[in-house]
């Protein structure tokens, strides 16, 4: 396939959020490094991540200016030296998603290592979320959370693409989903499966889930919410043996202190960073992916239905999500 030299992608100008993001017609095509491959870019996946270092306020994230998003799936249409002389890893021509930096875009450079097969018969559209939002869910309930059979879990943001991975994963597991969205979304989340949808902007969230479990508490707590619904998770989570699991804070930071922990909360708090967890425990996330196969394979979860917009929407449809208006997960096409 012949790759033209330039390509259209959004660059984010500022950290004054999505409204500075904008459609750039001719910038340079990446050249994939010896152990990469060039990706043409079916779709891309939009996540809260893309917000939060719009805003500045993603730890790490890139500074300005910068091709936005990291998340796409495509086809293979290059490789580095080293991929290429080795014969290992994606072929041209195949489909693969994965993660790598400028992905709103018409091309983007992934590792050969990292670019994972899109599965027999799905479309790169149904694949968004292999990478990002399913792993992500699953470690957060499994390895981290260690989910068991009859226990209950209070997941978060459940209309979202990882709360709708979570809930589907979490009933397959055995527990009693108590879930929270926005009062529009709740027929979305019990269609998933969730046994109780809870009003997400209720002020009185941690004393609904004490009435639902019988004033015992949620054994695990899925924090995406942070700000105020922070310490309502805390108080949700069942004490001594409730762990909480913070994998966001799409609410703002939110405060805990050692005097908390012991005089307030006696939960077990966990944080999860998937990039993190990738790099520090390599092992568990292969586990993760391994069991991800599993459940995929299952059926546990089916394909993905994205919602997806032209690359030209990008900035609008970064502001709806941050104002909590959509439902699943939404990508954008090239």
């Amino acid at each position: 396939m012949s790759v033209p030299a330039t390509m259209r992608a959004l660059e984010q100008r500022s950290h004054g959020g999505p409204q500075d993001l904008r459609l750039v017609a001719d910038t340079p095509v990446p050249v994939p490094g010896p152990g990469e491959v060039l990706v043409k870019v079916a779709v891309a996946g939009v996540n809260f991540a893309d917000v939060s270092r719009s805003r500045g306020t993603f730890l790490g994230g890139p500074q300005p200016p910068y091709l936005a998003g990291f998340e796409a799936a495509g086809e293979v249409v290059a490789a580095g030296e080293v991929v290429a002389a080795a014969g290992t890893g994606p072929r041209a021509g195949s489909l693969v998603a994965g993660v790598g930096e400028g992905a709103f875009a018409e091309y983007l450079v992934l590792p050969a290592a990292g670019a994972m097969p899109v599965p027999e018969g799905w479309t790169a559209e149904q694949a968004l979320g292999l990478v990002v939002n399913w792993p992500a869910a699953l470690a957060a309930l499994r390895p981290l959370g260690r989910l068991a059979a009859g226990e209950t879990a209070l997941i978060h943001a459940a209309a979202g693409a990882t709360g709708q991975a979570a809930v589907r994963m979490a009933k397959h597991y055995g527990a009693t989903v108590i879930a929270t969205a926005s009062r529009g979304k709740h027929d979305t989340v019990r269609a998933l499966g969730a046994d109780h949808v809870l009003d997400s902007r209720s002020g009185d969230l941690a004393a609904e889930v004490l009435r639902l479990t019988g004033g015992a508490g949620a054994d695990l707590v899925l924090e995406s919410a942070g700000g105020s619904a922070f310490e309502a998770s805390l108080a949700a989570a069942r004490r001594v043996t409730g762990r909480v699991v913070v994998l966001g804070l799409a609410g703002g930071e939110a405060a805990v202190t050692n005097r908390d922990l012991v005089y307030r909360h006696q939960v077990q708090l966990v944080g999860l960073n998937i990039g993190v967890l990738i790099g520090a425990a390599p092992q568990v996330f292969g586990e993760v992916m391994g069991e991800l196969s599993t459940l995929v394979s299952a059926g546990v979860l089916p394909p993905a239905a994205p919602t997806v917009r032209p690359l030209a929407d990008g900035p609008e449809v970064l502001a709806e999500l941050e104002a909590r208006a959509t439902v699943g997960k939404l990508a954008l096409r090239p």
